[in-house]
């Protein structure tokens, strides 16, 4: 079921985000080569907990060891933190972030070069970017699920990378996950109406091969079938009357 928010639980919702927010500038000026993901993730929880009332919201969530998924390369989403995953010149990392404050959650994601990235890797980081901002551009009252996933596909698509259409963006709020799913590919006006007091979390995943995905024996890292690099940003967004308000904006 769709659970429609109050202007004030938004607020609440915007609070928690600018906590998320921050974390998240704080871990792109942190990455470097030669640091593991599990330093990402330690530094990640202490600033979260810094912040009365502030919870990472992945930490045991669906039984997940971690408070950030760190995802390199090739891995998708929902890599695990490790002291075995050593960041090196070249790579670029996927840090996806949630948090748990007042009751309500926010989700957000980047994706950081690490070091200095070939010029394909650096394209793939620009156009996965432009396509959340062409999603979220598309997220207005009257507006249609389709009108986001096809904003998002057109940008991707035009650049000749491929969207992951394994995994979608989702509803958000006092649960983590809510209705509605939302696709990274659609057409105009197909889908769920947008109306004001919907949150979402919109969250392009793109290729730079094919869209194919796998998961990984440990359950939880989903990568490119093809072995190419992967992309991932994500913003948590609500529908107001006016037009929308993203929530984890920096």
């Amino acid at each position: 079921m769709i659970q429609l928010k109050s202007v004030r639980e938004i607020d609440v919702m915007a609070e928690g985000g600018k906590i998320l927010a921050a974390t998240l500038q704080m871990l792109r000026r942190e990455v470097k080569p030669g640091m593991s993901t599990l330093d990402l993730d330690a530094i990640a929880e202490e600033f979260i907990r810094s912040h009365p009332g502030a919870t990472p919201a992945f930490k045991g969530l669906y039984g997940f060891p971690g408070s950030l998924c760190t995802s390199i390369n090739q891995e998708i989403v929902h890599g695990i933190p490790s002291k075995k995953r050593v960041l090196r010149d070249g790579d670029v990392i996927s840090i996806d972030a949630g948090i748990r404050f007042q009751g309500y959650f926010t989700d957000s994601a980047t994706t950081v070069a690490v070091g200095t990235v070939d010029p394909e890797t650096a394209r793939l980081l620009a156009v996965t970017e432009e396509s959340l901002a062409a999603g979220i551009a598309a997220a207005v009252p009257g507006n249609h699920l389709g009108d986001i996933g096809g904003a998002v596909q057109r940008v991707v698509e035009a650049a000749g990378f491929s969207v992951v259409r394994d995994l979608v963006g989702h509803g958000i709020g006092a649960e983590f996950h809510e209705e509605p799913q939302v696709p990274n590919y659609g057409k105009p006006k197909r889908g769920l109406k947008l109306v004001p007091g919907l949150t979402i979390a919109i969250e392009p995943m793109v290729n730079i091969g094919g869209p194919a995905t796998r998961t990984l024996p440990d359950k939880w890292t989903i990568v490119t079938v093809d072995g190419s690099r992967s992309a991932h940003f994500e913003h948590t967004v609500a529908i107001t009357e006016t037009g929308n308000r993203v929530l984890t904006a920096a």
